[in-house]
């Protein structure tokens, strides 16, 4: 522990604790202290808790992103591949089923290469990276296992909690707090393969166009970042939702512009929150995402997958409405489709394909009993 650090990470802190920004080069330097483990625990929470108290300007997001990205994550290329990132930040105060991996699973069957990056649960009690585990994807493997699979399958997740992902800092830090912070943003941006094209969720709408203009100036070309409301509630999700209003913002054409629509807008009925609640544990929640999947889910849960995955198409300019990418989702999804990404990604992103397939094998006995 460097003391002169400690006292700048602490002058910064005040500042912070004052109402006032940071530049993006402060930002940097602070999250180039906790990354590096410079400063003591307790400073590391007191910054990160600080950022968040005063409301994290687009500026200190891109600070931690670069520092994140330079520092602590190891990088692929994808021969300049067309892919899509779908995730959220998490910390979401609804926590909802794994609506994500399912719609990535769906958009990846309509043709979409989806390169993932996300984390296990840290509030929920399954996370992205759970999800694939259960399914019997090798989450542990190194990033070029990860680049391999987006190139031939069509999908990859890439291990944000991992030492072979970020082996400096991201697991140390990410483990050991339990509240959303500008860090949870930053880290989710710093791609292994810094795609150019999103649908990334945030767990407030306050962070709505923060993100976007981080997303802006960091490169991104074609994004939208939403936060979905639930009728009657304070609580939300860091995805479309099919209980309220989404709101968001559009990154097309180098401009940002605000979005709002309800369920009812696209084709959709809206339904009851509580039929998207998170399962109590990761393998019931693997068991009926395999069925979903298979096209024999829940109406409340194929919609959210539908419409989540219908935002992947419509960004990435497959659809020109998001109404005709829910008709392109429902038909993938009812038809079963989206089991073969699924199959093709276990059996390429692991170090023992032979083991994953035998997981996902027993994963698809315990659904089909379930039926």
């Amino acid at each position: 522990m460097d003391m002169d650090k400690n006292r700048q990470l602490g002058e910064f802190i005040t500042r912070l604790i004052a109402k006032k920004n940071l530049t993006r080069k402060e930002s940097y330097e602070g999250f180039r202290m906790v990354l590096n483990n410079q400063v003591t625990d307790m400073q590391q929470g007191a910054f990160l808790a600080a950022l968040t108290a005063k409301g994290e300007s687009s500026a200190e997001v891109a600070g931690g992103w670069q520092a994140v990205y330079d520092l602590d994550t190891e990088k692929v290329e994808l021969n300049g591949m067309d892919v899509v990132d779908n995730c959220g930040t998490g910390m979401d105060t609804f926590k909802t089923f794994n609506i994500s991996t399912a719609a990535s699973l769906v958009a990846a069957a309509g043709g979409v290469k989806i390169a993932r990056h996300g984390s296990r649960a840290i509030t929920s009690s399954c996370g992205t990276v759970d999800m694939a585990e259960c399914f019997g994807v090798d989450m542990e493997c190194d990033v070029n296992t990860v680049a391999r699979s987006i190139k031939e399958t069509g999908i990859g997740l890439f291990n944000g909690m991992s030492p072979r992902v970020h082996p400096l800092a991201l697991g140390r830090i990410l483990s050991q707090i339990c509240f959303g912070s500008p860090l949870n943003i930053a880290a989710s941006l710093a791609h292994p393969a810094l795609p150019k094209i999103a649908v990334r969720g945030v767990y407030s709408p306050t962070l709505l166009r923060p993100v976007a203009e981080v997303m802006q100036s960091i490169g991104y070309t074609d994004a939208l970042v939403i936060y979905g409301a639930i009728s009657g509630s304070v609580k939300g999700m860091d995805e479309a939702s099919v209980c309220g209003t989404t709101s968001g913002i559009h990154l097309k054409g180098g401009k940002l512009s605000d979005i709002t629509f309800e369920p009812e807008h696209c084709g959709l009925k809206k339904h009851d929150a509580a039929s998207l609640a998170a399962d109590p544990n990761i393998k019931s929640g693997a068991v009926k995402m395999y069925q979903l999947l298979a096209g024999k889910g829940n109406e409340a849960r194929s919609d959210a997958v539908i419409l989540n995955s219908a935002l992947i198409f419509y960004v990435k300019g497959m659809v020109t409405t998001v109404s005709e990418g829910v008709e392109k989702a429902r038909e993938l999804l009812l038809s079963g489709t989206a089991l073969k990404p699924l199959k093709q990604w276990v059996e390429v992103q692991n170090s023992d394909p032979e083991k994953g397939l035998q997981k996902l094998a027993d994963l698809k006995k315990s659904a089909g009993a379930a039926l």
